[in-house]
C-alpha cells in the first residue's frame, strides 16, 4: 500500500490518497480542501478510486466529498453513527477492501461519536482520535473525555508499537511517527486513570 499524505487547507488537514499498489484501486481519506491537488495525484499515478473514508464527520474532513464524488464516482463510507450523507455505513471490526489492500475499522469516540481509526498494512490512519504529540480536542458536539480515554488507552494503546501513525491533521513535531513512539513521546498517552484524564482534559 502507496501512501500520498497531503497536506491541505489553512488548518493543516491531512488528506490520504491510498493506492494498492499491484492494481492501482485507490482509497481517498477525508477530502477537505486543494481537491485539485488530490485529483492531481489520482491521475498521475492513474488511479481508479473506488471509496472515500470519512475518519469523522466534521467539516474539514468531508466538505471535499460530494466534488470527489463527481470526479471519481466512487461511493462515501462512514461510521454508522455519522448523521451526514453517505453510501456506505461501516462498523467497527469492518474490513474495507481495494484491490489486494485491506483497511479494518476501529471505532474511536471522543473527539466525536462517529470518530474512526483505520488499520492496514502496518499504518493506522487516526484522523482527529490521536496526533502527532497530542489528541483530539473534546469540547466540540459529540465531543467526551470519557470516550476519547477509552479509546485511547483500551485500543490505541494496546495496538503494534510498531503502526505507522498517519493523523488527520499536521499539528505535531513531525506529519507520522508510530505507535510505540507516541506511547514514550505524547503527553497524551502517559498512562493515568479515568479520574485522572478527565482532569488533565478539563472535563467531567
Amino acid at each position: 500500500m502507496i501512501v500520498y499524505q497531503l497536506q491541505v487547507g489553512n488548518m493543516q488537514n491531512f488528506t490520504y490518497v491510498l493506492e494498492d499498489e499491484e492494481t492501482k484501486e485507490s482509497v481517498v481519506i477525508d477530502p477537505s480542501w486543494d481537491l485539485e491537488l488530490v485529483l492531481e495525484t489520482i491521475k498521475r499515478n492513474d488511479l481508479k478510486v473506488k471509496y472515500i473514508i470519512n475518519t469523522h464527520h466534521h467539516f474539514d474532513h468531508t466538505i471535499g466529498n460530494d466534488a470527489m464524488v463527481n470526479h471519481t464516482k466512487s461511493k462515501i463510507l462512514q461510521h454508522e453513527s455519522s448523521t451526514l450523507k453517505n453510501d456506505v455505513r461501516i462498523s467497527d471490526g469492518e474490513k474495507i477492501t481495494f484491490g489486494k489492500s485491506e483497511l479494518i475499522v476501529i471505532h474511536t469516540p471522543g473527539h466525536s461519536k462517529d470518530s474512526v481509526c483505520l488499520v492496514g498494512d502496518g499504518k493506522i490512519f487516526s484522523g482527529d482520535t490521536l496526533f502527532v504529540g497530542n489528541c483530539g480536542r473534546i469540547d466540540l458536539p459529540g465531543g467526551s473525555a470519557k470516550e476519547l480515554y477509552h479509546s485511547l488507552f483500551d485500543i490505541l494503546y494496546k495496538l503494534d508499537d510498531d503502526l505507522v501513525l498517519y493523523p488527520g491533521h499536521n499539528y505535531g513535531s513531525s506529519p507520522h511517527s508510530t505507535i510505540g513512539k507516541e506511547k514514550k513521546t505524547n503527553f497524551v498517552l502517559q498512562p493515568r486513570t479515568e479520574l485522572e484524564f478527565l482532569d488533565f482534559m478539563g472535563s467531567d
